[in-house]
């Protein structure tokens, strides 16, 4: 929340936070947030690969076609004058897409690896965190409610997928422990980061973008797994089921509904 606010209007932060809330464009974190935010990084995965590798149109053209659905989505989104489900999680796709295509190319083809594109694009969120907050005060997630801090939010966002598409890359492929290993992996670092959330001081927005960052890269390797021929056919029909973009997009549509959203 505010502290600012808070400290300085004690007899008025309920209201104002209140205030907040309501005209805030983003949805409440709740535990249904995170699924749906899996399963859209999810379904972002396998459109970026579909276009970059299974149509061949490569890494520069894809960004260039996703950039502009980013673009559109984004300012849509900062157009509408409250906050709508459908456009939030369909901007939240567009930068899974983009976010997919620009780590393939920054981690495969400017010859940096996956260690130098991962330290690329965390230096391009540090910056990012730090001027949203010199700018606007605060990186809380609750006070988006105005134009410039939905930029900021955003391009946030953008980067933080590409920042979780190059560590799940680098962690399932480099490093040759699979997806479901890795998946455990990542897995695990978000039930650490839910503890220290319920159980430690540790400030509640750090933990949201370590939480947003961990929850790609678990998409990725979902994705991942789901582009790369299996032998077995049994795990192939059971992920399929599951997991393949079919599915996640309709097992999204009646999260939407059951999603405990701001009014």
């Amino acid at each position: 929340m505010n502290t600012t606010l808070n400290t300085q209007y004690p007899s008025t932060a309920a209201d104002n936070d209140s205030l907040l809330n309501a005209l805030s464009k983003v949805p409440e974190v709740t535990l249904l947030f995170w699924i749906i935010k899996v399963a859209a990084t999810t379904l972002g995965e396998t459109a970026g690969d579909a276009l970059s590798m299974s149509l061949n149109l490569g890494y520069i053209v894809s960004t260039g076609i996703f950039a502009v659905l980013f673009g559109i989505a984004v300012a849509t989104q900062i157009k509408a004058n409250s906050f709508n489900k459908w456009l939030y999680w369909t901007t939240i796709i567009a930068t899974t897409t983009l976010g997919t295509t620009i780590a393939d190319y920054v981690t495969r083809s400017l010859g940096i690896g996956y260690a130098g594109g991962s330290a690329l694009l965390v230096a391009l969120l540090g910056v990012c965190l730090v001027i949203w907050q010199k700018t606007m005060g605060s990186i809380a997630i609750d006070s988006i409610s105005k134009p410039k801090a939905e930029v900021f939010y955003w391009t946030t966002i953008m980067f933080s997928q590409t920042l979780g598409t190059a560590l799940g890359d680098w962690v399932a492929d480099t490093k040759g422990m699979g997806y479901t290993t890795s998946a455990i992996i990542f897995g695990s670092l978000l039930a650490l980061i839910a503890v220290m959330h319920f159980g430690t001081k540790i400030s509640k927005t750090l933990l949201f973008w370590s939480a947003f960052v961990l929850t790609r890269p678990l998409g990725a390797v979902l994705g991942d797994f789901l582009d790369k021929p299996i032998d077995d056919v049994a795990v192939f029909l059971f992920f399929c089921a599951c997991n393949s973009p079919c599915s996640i997009s309709n097992g999204v549509k009646p999260c939407f509904f059951a999603f405990k959203y701001r009014k």
